[in-house]
């Protein structure tokens, strides 16, 4: 049988619009959260958290490349979507990202 999962190119936001250590949730039929760690660079996840349902893109805190979810201080690699600490113990999806033209896509 052959996989006929599409993969979609959508459109998140212009590179200027998320400054160096924030995040966004772009929503969509998958919302997804959107960072750019210290150095520039952007990672996407899914964006509620494994632990409970909590925007990680709305309303976290972004210290290196971890998130940490405010409801119960869970720990996510936004790189690997990889729980770093109870009482996270599920990982997040995670979104190839790409920036093109000063405009960053997520791909689903």
């Amino acid at each position: 049988m052959e996989d006929t999962q599409t993969v979609e190119r959508r459109f998140a936001c212009m590179v200027d619009d998320l400054h160096n250590g924030e995040s966004m949730t772009v929503p969509g039929d998958i919302a997804v959260a959107l960072f750019r760690n210290e150095e520039g660079q952007f990672f996407a996840t899914a964006d509620i958290c494994t632990h409970e349902e909590w925007s990680l893109g709305s309303d976290s805190d972004l210290e290196g490349d971890e998130v940490i979810c405010p409801l119960h201080m869970a720990r996510f690699d936004i790189r690997s979507g990889a729980p770093l600490c109870f009482p996270a113990t599920v990982a997040l999806r995670t979104f190839d990202v790409e920036v093109d033209d000063d405009k960053v896509y997520i791909f689903h």
